[in-house]
């Protein structure tokens, strides 16, 4: 994790006075261990719905900042780091229903608290203390029926944020994958503006009332909203309301739905965001939502490689911020300044 910051990219300005963070920080190979370990550890996770472990005994692999974590329904939900403290082997591969934990390696057992069940041919070893051998346990949020992690402490306070979000009662229903060739930070900056939606999205413009438009920041994330009139489209008349939680996780709700996006760096100029769609029972129709979704999304990621093209030009290096409509993303940069300064 080699990277040299210059300390004027550091440093934080209003809005109206602010230039937007230098494209080597999109674009710089070394970014994307830095995002992991001193961004992505140090937040709030989305781990994926709580639904995936609502049966007892229940196991789920899931990748949280690039470490291999496990959701386990045993008296509650909790999360470990998905390793064996033998030699490092894995404890689930896929999704299944257990009464213990078993390493896939050399059969070392755990009980679902995470404490030291078996340990097959260690009679001999000496001075070994199976107490000190348990699963690594991580602090874990249930919030909205969605599992919440945190490798790390740092970030929001979990329900200063979560509880003023109001949730209608809505249950999980499909997951999409998308891979994009671009930096995640350009798929976040992407979202937390409305500025680029008549110009990208023009079928979604039509369906809100984007004269209403509007973004309120908050300490840890931002808010874009707007009124949905009546329309022949797959949102019912209601409000849009698009929350962005720090880093890099989204909320999409709409009337009797809503959209969990979380972006993921896979590497340089490599990103996956992570499309979940929940419903209310008896209530959207999914197909529409997800054809629409589908939609918008593409013109996103045709849009976001696009922009890594022009990051990566010798053409741009930082630009200036709408004061009107790119306040998120200003928001968004001011906290990964905040971040990586902690390290320089």
């Amino acid at each position: 994790m080699r990277k040299t910051f210059d300390h004027r990219d550091l440093q934080s300005a209003p809005v109206e006075r602010a230039w937007t963070i230098p494209s080597d920080w999109y674009t710089d190979p070394a970014m994307t261990d830095i995002d992991r370990l001193c961004v992505l550890s140090k937040s709030w996770q989305y781990a994926g719905p709580a639904r995936w472990v609502d049966l007892p005994g229940a196991v789920h692999p899931v990748d949280i900042a690039g470490e291999p974590v496990i959701l386990v329904r045993g008296d509650r939900i909790r999360a470990f780091y998905n390793v064996c403290k033998h030699r490092g082997g894995p404890l689930a591969t896929e999704p299944e229903c257990r009464k213990t934990l078993s390493c896939k390696y050399h059969g070392w057992t755990y009980r679902l608290d995470g404490s030291l069940r078996g340990v097959p041919k260690f009679d001999r070893a000496e001075l070994f203390d199976p107490d000190a051998f348990g699963l690594t346990e991580i602090p874990v949020l249930i919030w909205g029926g969605m599992v919440f992690v945190r490798l790390e402490p740092g970030g929001w306070e979990a329900r200063e944020v979560l509880d003023p979000i109001t949730l209608e009662p809505l249950r999980f229903r499909e997951r999409v994958l998308y891979d994009l060739q671009c930096d995640w930070k350009v798929y976040v900056d992407n979202y937390l503006e409305g500025y680029h939606i008549p110009h990208v999205h023009p079928d979604l413009c039509d369906l809100l009332t984007f004269s209403e438009y509007e973004t309120r920041i908050d300490p840890w994330g931002s808010l874009q909203s707007s009124p949905i009139p009546a329309s022949d489209g797959p949102y019912a008349a209601g409000t849009a309301r698009y929350y962005h939680l720090w880093p890099n996780t989204m909320l999409n709700i709409l009337p009797g739905r809503m959209q969990v996006n979380t972006v993921v760096p896979l590497g340089p100029r490599k990103t996956r965001v992570v499309f979940d769609y929940y419903t209310a029972d008896g209530g959207a129709d999914l197909a529409a939502d997800m054809a629409f979704s589908d939609r918008v999304q593409r013109e996103d990621q045709l849009i976001c490689e696009q922009v890594q093209r022009g990051l990566e030009s010798r053409g741009y290096v930082r630009g200036r911020y709408s004061v009107e409509m790119e306040q998120a993303v200003w928001r968004f940069h001011t906290l990964l300044r905040q971040a990586y300064a902690s390290i320089v």
